[in-house]
């Protein structure tokens, strides 16, 4: 368990250090971020034709309400606290990679969910928008994380231990 918290907390602050610089900020985070906008948009549009997605901003033409997706609601955050657990636990990097790439699409999926509707739920009452974004959302997302790892220990727990599966405590 020692080393468990030991390589999580290095693999945490690694990784959140490595996503505040900037080349990475301008080359991966922000285009990253503006694909979730577009996405967003893109799932929208079959429903209601007056959404516009320009940059990491999801606007309504009509009201002109619009959400900017900033640092901490793009599900970066998320994902990097997920990858630092599924890289803390002995095991095979095929089932850390595997964990990380669904554990990923599971985050984004949510968050694309929460993405939308705090963009409806703001143009219709700004303080339920507010308490939802502050509150709700972050725990939820952070939920997500916590049910995708326990699935990944559920996972490793049931496959038969071998060479490359080192699940023994250290």
């Amino acid at each position: 368990m020692k080393r468990f918290v030991i390589t999580f907390a290095i693999v945490l602050v690694a990784l959140f250090s490595l996503e505040m610089l900037n080349p990475v900020q301008e080359h991966l985070v922000v285009p990253f971020t503006t694909m979730l906008a577009k996405i967003s948009a893109a799932l929208i549009s079959p429903f209601d034709n007056g959404v516009i997605a320009y940059g990491k901003v999801l606007q309504f033409k009509d009201t002109g309400f619009a959400v900017s997706i900033e640092a901490g609601c793009n599900g970066v955050e998320a994902t990097i606290v997920l990858i630092a657990a599924v890289v803390a636990y002995p095991a095979s990097w095929k089932a850390r990679i595997s964990a990380i790439a669904l554990g990923f699409l599971a985050i984004q999926v949510l968050n694309i969910a929460r993405i939308i509707s705090l963009f409806y739920l703001g143009d219709w009452d700004i303080d339920i928008f507010s308490w939802v974004h502050l509150y709700l959302w972050p725990s939820l997302i952070m939920l997500d994380v916590l049910v995708v790892f326990i699935v990944y220990l559920r996972y490793l727990s049931r496959k038969p231990s071998g060479g490359d599966n080192a699940l023994a405590a250290g």
